[in-house]
């Protein structure tokens, strides 16, 4: 890196893994951060921790560090942010839904006045130092999730962050197909692009299938309905509050995540005032069949409250027969002991359990399967591909899909130095990167709003 007029990415977390996102852009001097993120590793007994990306290649340039750059609100992005910023010391850009999830994490860190931080809308433009941006609307499983384009004196780059082409996604603003068309007329250098689901054919589905299969399984329940779902997904939430709404119930949140969510999404637009959420302690007076229970715990986390709903341990709410316990989430590979002992509980107490084992149909990814890709490339016709966000195994299998498009991949490790421009890309080089504990942890705060719908198999 000893041209400042070259064109340069740097992966610091994301590249052979899936979670941890960190990615850097280098360019006349100036250095750009792309996300910031955790991921966790859970020990045989059970324990779990946080880890986030080593910072220190980028802590020991701080002075070249114009902004950091948020492309959606999914913990695996945004949850290494609050412990990092003391030690990175720059601006933060995010569109509204971001910041309003950030800033709750910043309130509570008590960093919330020091940080500078700039709110794009979704769709919008910004600079970060020499850097020209332009966010692009994509579906994903949150809300304003978005494409950013980097454009500099070599040419666009295309960073998607997390996406899926959802024709449907219920919450927030479709795929902006149109720019993403027009993108490809311009010219596209590179596209730095999600992997995760590059081993699946077809494509993820969308979410308004899921919002009418669940109304269809919660219509005419006798009991007590306990949906459990990922608390950053905001139109799942939706979902179950229109199921509420059209069956006759009220919606109940159960979870902290859930509450901060929510919180967020009404800030800003995205979840209407209007569904009159019961608090819980007035949940109990309420006829069981009036009930709908929103919550955390979809993997069996011991202090989520599904859990604390399956061994009678609740302070407002008991499950009784005839109850029914939907888990409109995926199993993740790595947690069927403790969501087997989990289901085992419910089942102990009578409730019916349906997961993605009994009907797939409660469920769809918030990630491109391989037509999507092939629908990405074909619009935006980048010149190379480099696939981030993924372990080797769904990495090469992206890359194994731009070729046999005709595009040039080029995959890369954490920690790799790429040459994007001038010249043929390549990697000139490998920075210090790789795993630190996360130290703001709480003890009792497993996997907090984590997004678990990106953890996939990672085994072979």
């Amino acid at each position: 890196m000893n041209n400042n007029d070259d064109l340069y990415f740097i992966p610091l977390g994301g590249s052979g893994e899936i979670g941890m996102n960190l990615n850097m852009y280098a360019w006349k001097g100036a250095l750009m951060m792309v996300d910031c993120g955790i991921t966790f590793e859970r020990a045989p007994g059970g324990e779990t921790t946080i880890l986030m990306p080593d910072p220190t290649w980028a802590v020991r340039r701080r002075e070249k560090l114009a902004g950091l750059v948020l492309t959606h609100a999914h913990e695996d992005h945004i949850g290494a942010v609050a412990a990092l910023w003391p030690r990175l010391r720059c601006p933060v850009i995010a569109t509204p839904f971001t910041a309003a999830v950030l800033n709750a994490k910043f309130s509570k860190a008590g960093i919330q006045s020091a940080v500078p931080m700039k709110i794009v809308p979704a769709g919008g433009r910004t600079t970060v130092g020499p850097f020209k941006l332009r966010f692009i609307n994509i579906t994903h499983s949150t809300a304003e999730s978005q494409c950013v384009v980097i454009e500099t004196d070599h040419g666009r780059i295309l960073h998607t962050g997390d996406w899926k082409l959802d024709p449907a996604p219920l919450v927030g603003p479709k795929t902006d197909t149109a720019a993403l068309k027009a993108l490809g007329q311009d010219g596209v250098i590179a596209a730095v692009s999600d992997s995760t689901n590059a081993t699946k054919s077809g494509r993820s589905g969308s979410e308004r299938d899921v919002r009418e299969h669940l109304q269809s399984l919660v219509a005419n329940r006798p009991g007590r309905v306990i949906v459990a779902c990922f608390a950053s997904n905001i139109a799942r939430i939706q979902t179950m509050c229109e199921v509420a709404r059209a069956t006759d119930r009220h919606p109940v949140l159960l979870g902290r995540s859930l509450h901060r969510m929510t919180r967020a999404a009404r800030a800003t637009g995205y979840l209407s005032d209007g569904y009159g959420f019961v608090p819980i302690e007035h949940a109990g007076y309420l006829p069981r069949e009036k009930i709908l229970l929103i919550c955390t715990g979809t993997q069996g986390e011991p202090l989520a409250a599904m859990s604390r709903l399956a061994t009678d341990s609740h302070r407002h709410v008991m499950l009784d027969p005839g109850d029914v316990a939907v888990f409109s989430s995926k199993i993740i590979p790595g947690n069927e002991l403790p969501i087997a002992w989990l289901h085992k509980r419910l089942g102990e107490l009578g409730v019916d359990v349906i997961s993605e084992k009994q009907d797939e149909r409660i469920h769809v990814s918030g990630h491109p399967c391989q037509d999507e890709l092939r629908d990405m490339y074909t619009w935006t016709n980048p010149r190379l591909v480099v696939p981030v966000h993924g372990t080797p195994r769904h990495m090469a299998a992206h890359a194994a899909l731009s070729r046999e498009m005709g595009i040039p991949a080029l995959e890369v490790t954490n920690g790799a130095v790429v040459r994007l421009a001038p010249g043929e890309p390549a990697i000139i080089d490998q920075v210090q990167a790789g795993r630190v504990r996360r130290p703001d942890v709480e003890k009792n705060e497993h996997l907090i709003g984590l997004d678990l719908d990106a953890i996939l198999d990672q085994s072979a």
